[in-house]
């Protein structure tokens, strides 16, 4: 399927989720693909583990053009591509992130932007189709009257507190609880692909930092500062 010299980018969580080394094998039925050509290295790897992640859960959210959707931590890795995403498939996207991240989510297509260190969501009165938490802060119990009786509660991460609260709000109501792990489909990564070739989403890159500072990058993505993604380089020959 592919031959010396082709491009590509691939998401590794499925092949023993990869790790920081200058090469990875994958079989060629994996989830790779040629990559994007309007975008860098860098740009390319900054998209599988994001944007897959915000397409598989928007689809089950059942996304369409009208559905209104929250999406909180809209600044982040998961977060910027789900704006993009959810616009794209034509909602209405309010996003929730920090003070000083505004301009970026607002630059991404969110038709409102919530500043959550200034107001909470949950008392705005506005009622949402999708609540998408990427970050898995949002208050299920406070949350659940800001969702549509049969609207859909979306979490990327949690712990077991949050589990026994969307078990509660599965079991009280009407609303859909979405939790899960990303299914193996290399026809997401060409439908990205494509997307990006007809600039729809774009990669959001924060920092850069070359393989010898591994530590450092994680030392920075745990100050939650980050905006978008964090990626690592390697050089060969000259050549990153």
């Amino acid at each position: 399927m592919f031959k010396k010299g082709d491009q590509v980018f691939a998401a590794t969580f499925f092949a023993d989720y990869g790790g920081y080394a200058e090469y990875k094998c994958m079989p060629e039925d994996g989830l790779i693909a040629i990559k994007p050509t309007n975008m860098t290295y860098e740009e390319a790897a900054a998209v599988p583990q994001g944007a897959l992640t915000a397409l598989y859960f928007l689809r089950k959210a059942n996304i369409q053009k009208g559905k209104k959707v929250l999406i909180f931590g809209a600044s982040g890795g998961v977060g910027t591509f789900a704006v993009q995403l959810a616009k794209y498939f034509g909602a209405e996207v309010t996003g929730v992130c920090s003070t000083k991240k505004i301009d970026l989510v607002k630059s991404l297509g969110a038709d409102k932007v919530i500043d959550y260190t200034k107001e909470d969501f949950t008392k705005n009165a506005e009622i949402y189709d999708v609540i998408f938490d990427t970050v898995g802060r949002s208050s299920v119990s406070r949350s659940r009257k800001s969702l549509k009786k049969e609207g859909y509660y979306v979490f990327v991460t949690f712990g077991l507190p949050k589990l026994f609260q969307m078990l509660w709000l599965k079991m009280t109501s009407r609303k859909k609880v979405i939790i899960g792990v990303l299914e193996d489909r290399t026809e997401e990564l060409i439908f990205l692909k494509e997307l990006i070739e007809k600039e729809k989403i774009k990669s959001v890159i924060d920092r850069s930092y070359p393989i010898e500072q591994v530590v450092k990058a994680h030392n920075y993505i745990e100050k939650g500062l980050k905006k978008g993604q964090v990626v690592i380089s390697i050089k060969q020959n000259n050549k990153t």
